[in-house]
């Protein structure tokens, strides 16, 4: 008896943990609509015609319904079917209008009930309940004495129903998609999301191509979009009471319950009977109706249960109303869709319940004209991204359609319209209309601009110039473009790249992308292939180089000259203003950087001059006047100017350079400047100098600049035409300033006038002593500072024998041959040009000079002699300045008998 007792307690407490495990999952939220539920069978017949389930939106008063439970023959359970038809919240439904199945009777299994739907009805409702003792009284009991609560089931699980066949067709669709294809998932994503009316994700596609096929078909959350056709179940649960027949949006997907996609999240979730919502024998779960054909296959978010309270299972039937027809449009207005595609695609959009469900049914594309095309059937594809054209076998409707705009036409189901007889005709508009049936009603949808002959008369459209070496965009017209296959061009033999194009706003127009990155300016072949046209339409067109890009012409009153600014001016042939032609005069240069705003690295200044025997243009200032610019490849630019003031013109009178002070070295040309000198000179002014006018001095690249005023104390005035001027290179310009230099006068307005040579700035180094041994055939040694200025050394004025400095040289001592009594000559690195003199006392090292076999020997056997009273000196070749160790600070005749030569030239030494 114990061991009995126990084992009950046992048992009982394991039933009370599972009682417990049960509630606390329940208390979690309802779970998801992924049990599969039984089968029923439903078809409606209408005014002698019947169509399955799926393809009825509504129902109508008189409407018989064929019921069959398609329960399992194993089926342990017997169940009954309870049909039920409701006519609102405030008024319960008579006795008459529930309808008792029992789905175990022989007959009812073999054929099925058939139910007429009652006047003034407006709601319908299956239940599936567990028989029992006084099973159909108690639901009738239930719904006459909360009707609204059914009312409300009603319309939210034939919405949600909606809303979940949107989901599942999404998500059988994005399944046609290859999952490596990214562009492939974006596009056919991007096509259900219009069709279906469903908010897109675009995080799936910024995750790596491997992860965002998983991504769009994973658990996640998202919300829907109104689909057009009714209240959602989300805006119903927003707006209702969230103690009343549906859960609350805190239990559900989109609050983060997850469903389905991370794409379209689901809303199914939101349907769930409250738990205080049963009788003493039945507790009602809801059920999500998938429609296929005559079959709802039901999905249930609850396990049915068959202890008291037994689970009776609700399912919704659509809504008795009159028809509301899908609001199909046009997904874009300007869209024409060519008919002599092999996969034509009408893009609608709008309703997508004619995409997600059956509702929508023998469609075809009527063609409005003159009736010498046959109908198109259609059928709606959310994975193409609207209706397309179904072939003549996938057609299979149940009754014929009448409507009268197809009584002129006997063939419904061609697959592909009748051409003309000509396809060179003109080509004239052309437009359908989509008809069919919504359920049992027939409805016309919208009406879209279609093409059925290939376009003629192709031809550039655009003044555009197309530039060779980079991207271009033209515009093609022809009588119609919506039939274009692809465009390719040739720029070689053997070469075809396909492009890429677009329609354009304008009619008749497609918008090509060109890349000429890499082919050369000349003649390129645009071939527009077609649709329904074995022949190819060509259009041939020019490519350019670059063009010049003009910026402005400054023309001075009394010149010759003009300068032309812009980029890529090489490409200037001549400028022609009034008859006169320019011609360039040189290279374009580059502009100098401006001081005001920001400089273009491309920038360019073209001097154009008339021809030599020309006389300066009688242009007055300020006249406003037009420059034809001729380019080399034949293209004019016209360039409107006008004629500036004349320019200031200044002449050099003399000018004066003190001679160098302390330094050996002899300056060969009157035009060097030491840059520690100062040069003084004068100048002589065309027209009256203004004493607010600057002459400027600056070196050829304008790098170093410099102004000389009256204000200054720079620049005095001798008269209105003769100036005085003094410049001091090394207090204005630094140490680092040399190379030629050069001045011009500047206007008050700032109007420059011609450059004119001053001077060419040159750096010298200092140069100490002149060591030579007694051996006249042996090399001496120069000592100084900054003799990285010294570009080349030479004891004769040719320099036929140059001994080179190197740059970047940092010693402090030089060698070179023993130079005659006249000096030797430099040439310094600011002006390599000229040879200038030096003299210098040569201090004479070592003792007398040893015979000619010794001094061989010497030399083969040279080594570093540190013998008190010697010093080290340097014999290297001539052309390879070096600097001994130690330098030649010694006086004459050293103990030494021979003087040192090391092995190696000896490294220069810092100064």
């Amino acid at each position: 008896m114990m061991a009995m007792l126990s084992g009950r307690f046992r048992a009982a407490a394991a039933a009370l943990s599972a009682v417990l495990l049960l509630a606390s999952a329940s208390a979690q939220g309802p779970a998801r609509f992924d049990l599969a539920g039984p089968r029923v069978d439903v078809r409606v017949t209408r005014d002698s015609k019947t169509l399955p389930i799926a393809s009825v939106p509504n129902l109508q008063p008189g409407d018989k319904l064929w019921l069959f439970a398609d329960l399992p023959r194993t089926q342990s359970v017997h169940y009954l079917l309870v049909a039920v038809f409701l006519r609102g919240t405030t008024n319960p439904p008579p006795d008459n209008w529930f309808t008792k199945i029992e789905t175990w009777n022989k007959k009812v299994r073999e054929e099925g009930v058939t139910i007429t739907v009652p006047d003034e009805a407006q709601q319908a409702l299956l239940f599936l309940a567990p028989e029992t003792g006084g099973d159909f009284s108690t639901l009738r009991s239930a719904v006459r004495g909360r009707p609204g609560i059914f009312v409300r089931a009603s319309q939210d699980l034939t919405e949600a129903g909606f809303e979940q066949a949107r989901i599942e067709k999404y998500l059988a669709s994005i399944r046609q998609a290859p999952p490596g294809d990214s562009k492939a998932l974006l596009e056919h994503s991007n096509l259900l999301a219009r069709t279906l009316n469903l908010r897109p994700n675009q995080d799936c596609f910024n995750r790596p191509v491997d992860q965002q096929y998983t991504c769009l078909t994973q658990t996640g959350t998202q919300t829907l979009l109104d689909d057009g056709h009714g209240q959602t179940v989300v805006s119903m649960l927003s707006n209702g009471d969230t103690s009343a027949f549906i859960g609350a949006a805190a239990s559900t997907s989109v609050m983060g319950g997850g469903l389905y996609s991370a794409y379209v999240g689901a809303v199914v979730d939101l349907v769930r009977l409250m738990g205080n919502l049963h009788t003493a024998q039945y507790q009602y779960i809801p059920a999500i109706a998938f429609p296929e054909a005559e079959q709802l296959n039901l999905r249930l978010n609850t396990a049915p249960s068959f202890h008291n309270p037994k689970s009776v299972i609700v399912i919704g039937l659509p809504s008795i109303q009159k028809a509301v027809p899908p609001p199909l449009r046009a997904a874009n207005a300007r869209h024409i869709t060519c008919l002599l595609e092999p996969q034509v695609v009408l893009p609608v959009e709008g309703a997508p319940l004619v995409f997600s469900t059956g509702f929508a049914h023998d469609l075809y594309l009527h063609i409005n004209g003159d009736g010498n095309h046959a109908d198109i059937p259609l059928v709606a594809d959310a994975f193409k991204g609207g209706l397309v054209v179904a072939s003549a076998q996938e057609r299979k409707p149940l009754f014929a359609p009448e409507f009268t705009k197809t009584s002129d036409t006997k063939n419904t189901q061609a697959s592909t319209p009748k051409l003309p007889t000509d396809p060179t005709a003109p080509h004239t508009p052309v437009t359908g209309t989509v008809v069919g049936y919504w359920g049992f009603d027939p409805f016309t949808g919208p009406t879209l601009p279609l093409q059925d002959t290939p376009g003629t008369d192709w031809k550039l459209a655009t003044d555009a110039v197309l530039i060779a070496g980079r991207d271009n965009h033209l515009d093609l017209t022809s009588t119609g473009t919506a039939c274009i296959h692809t465009i390719t061009f040739d720029p070689a033999v053997g070469r075809r790249y396909d492009v890429q194009w677009k329609q354009s706003d304008k009619p008749n127009t497609v918008d090509v992308t060109l890349s000429l990155k890499s082919i050369d300016p000349g003649s390129i072949h645009l071939d527009v292939h077609q649709y329904g046209d074995a022949q190819v339409a060509a259009v041939t067109t020019q490519t350019f180089s670059e063009p010049a890009q003009l910026t402005g012409l400054s023309f001075h009153a009394g010149d010759t000259a003009a300068t032309l600014s812009g980029s890529s001016l090489d490409q200037v042939r001549q400028v022609t203003v009034n008859g006169l032609v320019f011609t360039p005069s040189g290279s374009p240069t580059s502009a100098p950087h401006s001081d005001k705003g920001t400089h273009n690295d491309n920038a360019q200044n073209l001097l154009l001059s008339l021809p030599a025997s020309s006389q300066a243009p009688k242009f007055k200032p300020d006249d406003k006047l037009t420059a034809h610019v001729s380019l080399r490849d034949g293209r004019d630019f016209n360039l409107p100017f006008t004629v500036s003031t004349p320019r200031p013109v200044i002449s050099l009178i003399s000018k004066t350079i003190p001679p160098v002070q302390g330094s050996p070295i002899r300056l060969a040309s009157s035009d060097d400047l030491p840059i520690n000198q100062q040069i003084t000179f004068s100048l002589r002014s065309k027209a009256p100098f203004p004493r607010n006018a600057q002459i400027e001095i600056a070196d050829d690249d304008e790098s170093l600049r410099t102004t000389l005023s009256v204000t200054a104390g720079t620049l005095v005035l001798q008269n209105a035409h003769t100036l005085l001027a003094t410049f001091d290179p090394l207090k204005t310009f630094g140490t680092s300033a040399y190379g030629p230099i050069r001045l011009r006068a500047v206007a008050p307005d700032g109007t420059p006038g011609d450059w004119i040579p001053l001077a060419t700035l040159v750096r010298l180094p200092t140069l100490d002593s002149l060591h030579c041994p007694a051996d006249t055939a042996a090399a001496c040694t120069l000592s100084g500072s900054s003799l990285y200025l010294v570009d080349a050394l030479s004891t004769t004025q040719d320099f036929a024998a140059p001994i080179e400095v190197p740059e970047g040289f940092v010693g402090n001592t030089l060698t070179l041959p023993r130079p005659p009594k006249s000096g030797f000559y430099l040439r310094l690195r600011d002006e390599p040009a000229s040879a200038n003199n030096v003299t210098m006392p040569i201090q004479r090292i070592g003792p007398p000079a040893p015979s000619a076999s010794s001094t061989a020997a010497g030399a083969a056997n040279s080594t570093p002699n540190s013998s008190a009273g010697s010093s080290n000196t340097t014999s290297t070749p001539a052309s390879i300045p070096s600097t001994p160790t130690t330098p030649a600070q010694e006086p004459p005749a050293p103990a030494a008998s021979t003087p040192a030569q090391p092995t190696t030239p000896p490294q220069p030494q810092a100064h």
